[in-house]
């Protein structure tokens, strides 16, 4: 059963371009969940206009935050040259739909510290980071304000890492989770004596027995079945995404949506196209075109922008970013309140 620190045990994952809304937060909550908005891609401004539109609502959400990656922002020569490379072959995707592909933008954090202060201004109930660690004085700085602080790992090694912070309380993310992988050490997966965990319920067990803080389940949690599955292996929380993607409060671009339940889809796979970093998408022709994009992350998200919106608008998923988690198929529409209420009947 949840931990003290939370009333649920299932926690709507942040999903940042838009398809977490206030209206999700809404209805899962209403279903018995806590639901999340996403800080990343929006100003600071409209970031707190969207926790005004959940407070007028008068229920409690979390918000997430990217930590930007110097190595990321300040390129080296080599890595430099490796992203342009990438923009020259990006250069037929962006004709085929008639856009132009911009400069390289080096220069976004993301407005990192307008969104802490403004966090701190205006204070949310949970706050979680993911892509790196906050640093100590920012977690102590939101716990001060009355904030739950969330880090985000991939790893016992990050696990560890991350509780040395201070944090309240840690989401362990399998690579079977869709989307972005919140991994921020090199190598973190092959942490020496521990041997790589099969499914995320195992990668519980395994930071369990090494952190004593409680912990967020992330990845393949599709069902009431798993759910309790990663409970009993020490989880306080699940934190789910894929699961909520098609439903009507969601969101994501209908092109997306649609890419979920269609059977011309079979598989998943990570790939850097998109964005530069990691993530987890249904393999479509972006995917398969671009397998070996470079790391590069935020340059190339904004590199791609343009293609994927033309993409969107076209409504051709093929070059789109169908983030999707393993068990993408047992994705299903209607609302996020019932798609709740499943996963926590009989808990």
């Amino acid at each position: 059963m949840p931990d003290s620190l939370f009333t649920t045990p299932f926690i709507a994952a942040p999903m940042a371009g838009g398809t977490s809304t206030p209206a999700l937060v809404q209805a899962v909550h209403e279903g018995g969940g806590l639901g999340f908005l996403a800080a990343g891609y929006k100003t600071p401004e409209a970031m707190v206009s969207e926790i005004a539109a959940v407070r007028a609502l008068n229920v409690p959400c979390g918000m997430n935050v990217f930590v930007p990656d110097a190595r990321q922002l300040h390129p080296g020569p080599e890595a430099l040259a490796r992203l342009e490379a990438y923009r020259e072959e990006l250069e037929p995707e962006a004709a085929r739909y008639g856009v132009t592909l911009r400069p390289l933008r080096l220069d976004d954090d993301d407005a990192w510290q307008d969104k802490i202060e403004a966090l701190l201004a205006n204070p949310v109930e949970f706050v979680s980071f993911a892509f790196g660690l906050p640093g100590k004085p920012v977690v102590a700085a939101l716990r001060k304000a009355g904030t739950t602080v969330i880090c985000s790992v991939t790893s016992v090694r990050e696990a560890v890492a991350a509780a040395e912070e201070g944090p309240d309380a840690i989401v362990v993310q399998h690579s079977s989770a869709g989307a972005h992988s919140a991994a921020f050490l090199p190598g973190a997966k092959e942490s020496a004596g521990t041997p790589a965990a099969r499914t995320t319920a195992e990668l519980v067990a395994q930071v369990r027995a090494a952190v004593g803080l409680p912990l967020i389940a992330a990845g393949a949690i599709m069902d009431h079945a798993a759910l309790r599955g990663v409970l009993d292996a020490g989880a306080s929380a699940a934190q789910v995404g894929t699961a909520l993607l098609r439903t009507q409060e969601s969101g994501a671009r209908q092109a997306h949506k649609d890419a979920l339940g269609s059977p011309a889809f079979t598989q998943t796979a990570m790939t850097r196209a998109f964005t530069g970093r990691m993530a987890r998408a249904l393999v479509n022709d972006f995917v398969r075109d671009h397998q070996d994009a470079p790391e590069g992350y935020p340059a190339i998200h904004h590199l791609t922008a343009p293609v994927r919106a033309a993409s969107s608008a076209a409504g051709d998923p093929q070059r789109l970013n169908l983030w999707a988690g393993t068990g993408w198929q047992r994705a299903r529409e209607g609302s996020s309140k019932d798609v709740v209420r499943e996963f926590l009947s009989g808990l």
